[in-house]
């Protein structure tokens, strides 16, 4: 099955560029796109719209298992995210949502509830699947395993230039402390805890521009045997963007 779908993983911490690199390697490559994060992130602002705690988990499991979420592709933009048939896109973005997500990934019920869901995305040609936990617990036979890293304080900058150019008044401080908070929650949790695969390839992205993050991916694309059909494009430069993910 493996060699007929082939899924590559990205993993990492919230700012490491992994949400913007896997979404910019699968239109590349014209392969399915999965941002796992989002699933959770949704998840979160349905609790908040149907008035459940992040932490009750009885309520949290029913919902994350009829969860009413559609990713639409978009040609030249980001994924149309629509939950309960409303465009959530840019609302499940904000660091209260980012910070949710977290809360409620860290229970062992959800992560169950919505693990068939997410392995429901594998299909041909092939998948991108962007994550905390995509090498090491939802696709361990992925074909190659990426795992970006980052200092906290590069990947808080980027997350403060991109929401200063948003209008939303923030500093650098809170968001360095909230990064830290979160990668520790994310860490120590008892069920898929955020660390690299056994044979994820590790790539530090502090000094690395996207479409450079990116090459290097098809680089160890191109040496390796599972990935003998594919047409490699010639990458185009991208800044290295602030992202969520």
């Amino acid at each position: 099955m493996s060699q007929k779908e082939p899924i590559i993983t990205i993993d990492g911490a919230s700012g490491t560029g992994k949400g913007t690199v896997s979404q910019i390697l699968a239109k590349r490559l014209g392969w399915k796109f999965l941002d796992s994060g989002s699933l959770y992130r949704v998840l979160a602002l349905a609790a908040e719209k149907h008035g459940i705690a992040f932490d009750n988990e009885t309520a949290l499991e029913p919902l994350a298992q009829h969860l009413d979420v559609q990713f639409i592709a978009k040609e030249n933009t980001s994924s149309l995210i629509m939950l309960e048939g409303e465009d959530v896109t840019d609302t499940i973005r904000t660091e209260k949502m980012g910070n949710a997500a977290s809360q409620v990934g860290a229970l062992p019920t959800v992560r169950t509830a919505l693990l068939d869901r997410q392995r429901a995305f594998r299909g041909l040609p092939g998948l991108v699947a962007d994550g905390r936990d995509m090498g090491t617990v939802v696709f361990p036979d992925a074909e190659l395993k990426i795992y970006l890293v980052a200092s906290p304080e590069e990947r808080a900058l980027r997350r403060y230039n991109q929401l200063k150019a948003s209008g939303i008044n923030v500093t650098l401080a809170d968001l360095i402390k909230e990064l830290r908070e979160r990668d520790k929650r994310d860490q120590e949790r008892i069920i898929a805890p955020l660390k690299p695969a056994e044979d994820a390839i590790r790539i530090d992205t502090d000094r690395l521009s996207i479409d450079q993050v990116v090459e290097r991916i098809m680089s160890e694309m191109r040496a390796k045997k599972a990935f003998p059909a594919i047409s490699f494009p010639i990458a185009t430069k991208v800044a290295m963007a602030a992202v969520a993910e």
